[in-house]
């Protein structure tokens, strides 16, 4: 199957498919995983590239995925919605879902639990074995300690999964080329629509309503704030009305067309007057950590390295920096995690960066003592030679003068 994406290349959706699912079997046989059950939203999506209410089945166990290390494929589906993932590639049978859920049995919540294990159970046994390694994740306790009882050795499915999802094949790197390039356009639609007076809800809005009408799934977060709510970060936005000059700072954190991720973050000037030098210099600086930052990844470079060798952060805007120096993202935020020196003897872990991993490089700009901060952020493409920009909404000229 063909699609087109913004920039009007075509993408071979089923070589996509074909190659995740294979990413993921691959990292199964490297951990010693005989088969995944699935229950993720995101990595259901990811190993079949089936789709279907992916808010509501990130707290609801109504929907699940079998993947074994070799045979069928086979989708557990929600009540009513056999047909929607008829003809993907990756599946290769759909059965109605065992909702083993407390909403979903009531009291007889633990009998429920048994009889999803055991059902869950026969079809392990017949295509894996009696002893199989099941990886399983986001699955309540009661099922997952009923389906041990099976027999079985479980183990978390993240990992494989997650190293999975770590590396983009060349078609899937057009998915999300055309997530960047139209949360871009709805980021163009909210720059636009800054003007005193304006609540910062409404202004998010503009972002949701442009990613959804280009085919977007949903915005994950609220970040988009304004003036003194800029410091610190993590402030979502609210009915406040933007004042005249301040700043207003946003992350996208949109899971956008194709279902993958596009993950920057801009700080603008509401206006009408010219920035102030102390607004110029919170965005020079978050500028600056950005850009040296980016200047160190590239394939076979460590993490521990870039740890090392990472931008170090002015005191004044230590005690509020960003948890993270960078991160991987996908169809979300993923593997791996980048800490700043500081925090890696207490957070980070080691590794490499691989080609055709996708990172986001993260700066946030705030003083202790309060004030306006600035959030800038770039989505990135790791090549053997450094980094390819993935976003390239332009920063502001007038806030770095």
């Amino acid at each position: 199957m063909l699609d087109r994406q913004a920039s009007d290349d075509l993408i071979d959706l089923s070589t996509v498919r074909l190659f995740r699912l294979q990413r993921v079997r691959e990292e199964m046989a490297r951990y010693g995983v005989d088969a995944c059950l699935l229950f993720d939203p995101v990595n259901i999506r990811y190993a079949s590239d089936s789709r279907n209410m992916q808010i509501f089945s990130a707290r609801n166990p109504a929907r699940y995925l079998f993947v074994p290390l070799d045979g069928p494929v086979i989708l557990y589906e929600f009540t009513g919605c056999m047909h929607l993932a008829e003809g993907l590639e990756t599946i290769d049978e759909i059965r109605p879902a065992i909702t083993a859920s407390f909403v979903a049995a009531g009291d007889d919540i633990a009998d429920r639990e048994r009889l999803w294990a055991r059902e869950t159970a026969a079809v392990i046994r017949q295509h894996c074995g009696p002893d199989a390694v099941v990886g399983v994740e986001r699955v309540n306790a009661g099922a997952a300690m009923a389906l041990a009882g099976e027999g079985f050795r479980i183990v978390d499915a993240q990992q494989p999964v997650e190293r999975a999802r770590a590396i983009k094949s060349d078609e899937e790197m057009k998915c999300v080329r055309s997530s960047v390039r139209a949360t871009e356009l709805g980021v163009a639609a909210l720059r636009e629509a800054i003007e005193p007076g304006i609540t910062e809800q409404q202004l998010w809005s503009v972002l949701h309503q442009a990613v959804i009408a280009q085919g977007g799934d949903y915005v994950e977060t609220r970040l988009l704030s304004s003036g003194a709510r800029t410091n610190p970060w993590f402030q979502e936005a609210s009915e406040r009305e933007i004042q005249p000059n301040e700043l207003v700072a946003l992350d996208t954190d949109v899971v956008g067309t194709f279902g993958y991720y596009a993950d920057f973050s801009r700080t603008f000037h509401a206006g009408p007057e010219a920035p102030t030098a102390d607004q110029r210099e919170l965005y020079r600086v978050a500028h600056e950590q950005v850009h040296h930052n980016m200047d160190i990844i590239r394939a076979g470079v460590s993490f521990k390295e870039y740890s090392e060798r990472a931008w170090n952060i002015p005191a004044k805007y230590e005690a509020r920096r960003y948890y993270l120096s960078a991160h991987g993202v996908g169809m979300t935020g993923e593997y791996p995690y980048l800490y700043h020196h500081r925090d890696y003897a207490d957070a980070g872990y080691d590794g490499v960066f691989e080609p055709n991993m996708t990172i986001c490089v993260e700066s946030y700009i705030g003083a202790e003592h309060g004030g306006e901060g600035v959030k800038l952020e770039q989505h990135c493409l790791v090549t053997e030679t450094g980094l390819e920009v993935l976003s390239t909404f332009p920063f502001e000229p007038d806030l770095l003068l």
